[in-house]
């Protein structure tokens, strides 16, 4: 299904795609959109029942969320682009690299795994969502995705991203964790092409540095890029991710 999406910046400079994390919207992305747009027409687009996005019943695939993005690239005609993922939304860009390799320039790999030791605390979180409503999350999730002190400093970002988080449709939400639940990307890596840079954040407990360690010792001729910051490193350490992803792209 062709998901919602936002398309800005030259028209006629080569494109960047961004992908989301779990419960959160294309305003994910809105700190590096000024980096961006030097150089890049940059598209964002969400997830299955995530900002514009319609859910369908679940459960979903990490191979079915990429090929919405196959999709989306198709109807706007764009044959080859550079595509850059935070956590569900860097999976998404591990299996575009690694399934549809003629598609993908170059990669950006942020707070993010190619795997997950057991299934069922997705399938816990999936079930708990079905029963009481992404709402329910807020501040369990909100902890994950910054550190005390950016929450401390920055109470009107939190707030805004606890609240974009209630507004994730919850089937949608319920079949994104089930594919986090089914996914494994560990054999996808040796074999992407894609020049690779791989960011992880230094007080990420939901994917630690050692996950992002683990993707660029796997992925050829990867970098590794440690940064400030918590789950969403790219919105609390939004300089140093958006210096990282200018040069590497």
């Amino acid at each position: 299904m062709k998901p919602h999406y936002e398309l800005s910046g030259p028209p006629d400079a080569p494109v960047v795609v961004l992908g989301n994390s779990l419960g959160t919207t294309t305003a994910l992305w809105d700190r590096q959109l000024p980096v961006l747009h030097r150089r890049f027409r940059v598209l964002r687009y969400d997830h299955r029942g995530h900002g514009g996005s319609a859910a369908v019943p679940g459960p979903y695939r990490i191979d079915d969320l990429a090929d919405d993005v196959l999709e989306l690239l198709d109807a706007l005609g764009l044959a080859r682009v550079s595509y850059c993922g935070v956590s569900m939304g860097g999976m998404v860009g591990m299996w575009l690299a690694g399934h549809a390799p003629e598609r993908i320039e170059r990669l950006v790999l942020c707070c993010t795994s190619a795997g997950f030791p057991t299934a069922q605390p997705w399938l816990d979180r999936a079930a708990a969502v079905r029963s009481t409503g992404t709402g329910s999350l807020g501040s369990t999730a909100v902890g994950r995705w910054f550190t005390p002190a950016f929450r401390s400093r920055s109470p009107e970002v939190v707030a805004a991203f606890e609240a974009g988080l209630s507004s994730v449709d919850d089937e949608g939400y319920a079949g994104c964790c089930e594919a986090l639940a089914a996914m494994d990307l560990r054999s996808v890596l040796p074999v992407i092409e894609a020049p690779t840079a791989v960011i992880a954040g230094t007080s990420d407990e939901a994917t630690p540095p050692e996950c992002g360690r683990l993707i660029a010792a796997g992925i050829p001729g990867a970098s590794f890029h440690l940064v400030p910051g918590a789950h969403l490193a790219n919105v609390e350490a939004a300089d140093e991710v958006s210096a990282i992803l200018e040069a590497h792209l």
